[in-house]
């Protein structure tokens, strides 16, 4: 699957069915050469060009299954973080 492929599919959280959006960017780590994270912006970002809002910090090994369509992650509620707050944890 490419990174393109990826970015078209929507992002559903499967502890409260609830919808969190479509992947924008993804965290590599290059000395492992794996995937870290997904970034995926919040409902509220209108114009993800000019970096508004704020954005879901989603670890790989959170997503449960990939599929045609959509992402989905299991992650309790209080346990979605936003990117920036990524090393608070």
């Amino acid at each position: 699957m490419r990174f393109l492929e990826l970015r078209e599919k929507e992002v559903i959280n499967c502890k409260d069915c609830k919808r969190l959006g479509y992947v924008s960017d993804i965290e590599f780590d290059c000395e492992k050469g794996c995937i870290v994270a997904i970034i995926v912006p919040s409902g509220g970002k209108l114009f993800p060009c000019f970096g508004f809002g704020t954005e879901y910090y989603i670890r790989f090994c959170d997503i449960v299954r990939i599929g045609p369509d959509i992402v989905l992650v299991d992650l309790d509620p209080c346990d979605l973080r936003r990117a920036h707050d990524k090393g608070k944890l």
